[in-house]
């Protein structure tokens, strides 16, 4: 049995996990998926990170059944590695995700990266179904039609303070830490991912998943799969 800790991206909310969860709890396993506080216009990534804890204390209590696996989404790769950090956990997985570096803030992550340029580059070559301005091609495309409308009918304004303060950690978690790279992503396009990756986290080589940028809403078993995997090899 192991502890999943599983943060959702900006302007979404822990419902997007809501088809991983089950599957992991048929296993044997806790999960934690909560909504971070975006209605705080005051909060920062700390407090995303503080929220997580309250939420894993009042779930499992103080001492979570190990291995513990962090598991954070698109922007929820910046706050991630935070809850890792404070919950000493064994594994910090990044889903499609935001890789921080010390000092960046949110909003830099953008430019820092080359997110434009390669953005740009891979809609030339698809017909500009990357970076497409209809959600339901650009994030949604292998989801469900049903579950992609009520996913855009949950979906929350993102608090700006988050985006423009810097990262606080001095580095990532010295913890064994995973990729999950989705190779039909049209929002991060795999290219570009394998690149930030190679950069930002030295030496892990990326598990691929045939979806989308919403993977935990196309393909839920595949992922939690993979996110079962990080805690077996871990135990």
């Amino acid at each position: 049995m192991a502890t999943f800790v599983l943060l959702h991206g900006g302007g979404d909310s822990g419902w997007y996990w809501h088809l991983v969860e089950p599957e992991l709890r048929k296993r044997g396993h806790h999960v934690i998926a909560p909504d971070l506080p975006a209605d705080d216009e005051r909060g920062r990534l700390e407090d995303f990170a503080d929220s997580v804890v309250a939420a894993v204390q009042t779930s499992v209590g103080d001492a979570p059944e190990r291995p513990l696996v962090v598991a954070g989404h698109s922007f929820g790769g910046f706050t991630a590695p935070l809850v890792a950090s404070r919950l000493r956990a064994d594994v910090l997985a990044f889903v499609t995700a935001m890789i921080p570096v010390p000092g960046e803030a949110p909003d830099a992550w953008w430019t820092n990266s080359g997110f434009g340029a390669a953005v740009a580059e891979q809609a030339a070559r698809d017909g500009g179904l990357t970076g497409h301005d209809d959600p339901l091609v650009s994030f949604y495309h292998d989801v469900p039609r049903p579950i992609a409308d009520e996913a855009l009918g949950r979906e929350r304004r993102h608090p700006p303070r988050p985006l423009s303060e810097p990262w606080p950690l001095p580095a990532l978690p010295d913890v064994p830490t995973r990729f999950v790279l989705c190779t039909e992503d049209r929002f991060f396009p795999q290219a570009f991912m394998r690149r930030l990756v190679a950069e930002r986290l030295p030496g892990v080589v990326p598990d691929e998943i045939a979806a989308s940028h919403c993977v935990a809403l196309s393909r839920p078993e595949e992922l939690a799969d993979l996110l079962e995997g990080y805690a077996v090899t871990t135990a």
